[in-house]
């Protein structure tokens, strides 16, 4: 197994989905193979994965754009006029990591 530290690039493995894997929801089909870096290693083998945007498509895609943007409307809602001109606009149109939590056995450096 190879020892991972932040900051790596990484792919998550294509394998098969297991039962454990459903129990547990630890592995799904739509992450394999996508590529990424590493922000957080803990102690249990578990690594948090910042995924490429550049790399989602269909449903994940259409769905963290949907995330962003209801989190963008619900940031600026809660702001009064006079705290929204202390942000600049690349503040206030800000947008959102893709994290996936995955175990160590699942990655591979990326090339």
């Amino acid at each position: 197994m190879a020892n991972f530290k932040e900051g790596d690039r990484i792919k998550i493995v294509k394998r098969s989905v297991t039962a454990d894997d459903r129990k547990s929801n630890k592995y799904f089909d739509h992450m394999a193979d996508l590529t990424g870096v590493i922000g957080n290693v803990y102690s249990d083998g578990q690594i948090a994965i910042q995924v490429d945007k550049s790399v989602l498509s269909g449903v994940s895609l259409r769905v963290h754009d949907d995330a962003v943007q209801r989190m963008r409307e619900k940031f600026l809602e809660n702001l009064s006029e006079e705290a929204k001109k202390l942000f600049t606009p690349e503040e206030l149109n800000f947008s959102a990591h893709f994290v996936h939590l995955v175990q160590e056995a699942d990655l591979a450096k990326a090339d």
